[in-house]
């Protein structure tokens, strides 16, 4: 068994890690100083590294699905996902890990618990568009999130950045490593479409579902269904009415009922004509 990871510690000759930064259900991400690029006088030489966590850097194909997140995510050249810059291995440890930028600011979980009434729709718009454009344009892309919740979003002074694709999938991309998600029990309850508990493929409406489940979170300060075992929604109080059935058919547990895009939940959201708002 590899010896746990320490501050201090150096990866493949040129990755210090300095202290850990979160923990997610798969992996484990820390700060680090790019030691080679400190050598030739880079100013911005700290990066986020991403390794798996105990429980599934045993498996033999752990490597997999860490490159699997990896290239999924390095194919995105957006500004609201997170750059990847490098996939290496620590030959001593055997421990493979990815690099990307390191985002500044405050995960949206950690947020709303500052704002127990939830945002006012002059805050809640910007950055629910964000959202909606950083999913839409991967989904543009043929990439598929897997995981969208407050927890996978980052709200800084650049704005909202997407990450943590490590349950996507991409319906475009041929080649790529793969490695059957039904092994793996690492979705959040609270946000993850009800079909995939129920064994379905990952899809692009569960997506949409997990997006809608953060965005009413935004509005109303608690979760679709949170307090109220019936699962009957009420518009936000932040939120003006012609977005109200957009949203609400986003958040259907039906996913036959859930017709609607990413990118129809954003031009909804903008205030342009929703098709069935005509």
């Amino acid at each position: 068994m590899t010896a746990p990871l320490c501050p201090g510690d150096l990866l493949a000759g040129r990755y210090q890690l300095e202290r850990v930064l979160g923990i997610g259900g798969m992996g484990v991400v820390y700060r680090a100083r790019d030691l080679l690029h400190e050598q030739f006088g880079e100013p911005r030489s700290s990066v986020a590294l991403k390794v798996l966590g105990e429980c599934f850097s045993e498996c033999p194909d752990a490597h997999v699905l860490l490159y699997s997140e990896f290239s999924l995510t390095r194919s995105l050249l957006h500004s609201g996902v997170v750059r990847m810059f490098g996939f290496d291995v620590d030959t001593r440890r055997q421990l493979a890990f990815f690099t990307m930028e390191l985002m500044h600011g405050m995960t949206l979980d950690r947020l709303l618990l500052e704002r127990p009434a939830g945002f006012g729709w002059h805050e809640w718009q910007p950055m629910a568009l964000q959202l909606l454009d950083a999913l839409a344009y991967a989904h543009g892309q043929g990439v598929l999130h897997g995981d969208v919740k407050p927890g996978n979003v980052m709200v800084g002074e650049a704005g909202i950045r997407l990450f943590d694709f490590g349950l996507g999938q991409s319906q475009a991309m041929t080649g790529l490593p793969g490695m059957d998600r039904h092994r793996i029990s690492a979705w959040t309850p609270a946000y993850v479409a009800p079909e995939l508990l129920e064994g379905a493929e990952l899809s692009a409406s569960a997506d949409v579902y997990g997006a809608a489940c953060v965005l009413y979170q935004m509005a109303q300060g608690r979760r679709p269904g949170e307090r109220n075992p019936t699962h009957v929604l009420n518009r936000p109080r932040q939120l003006p009415r012609h977005c109200w059935p957009a949203l609400r058919t986003a958040l259907a547990m039906d996913p036959a009922q859930r017709t609607i895009t990413v990118a129809e939940v954003r031009e909804a959201l903008a205030g342009r004509s929703w098709r069935w708002l005509a």
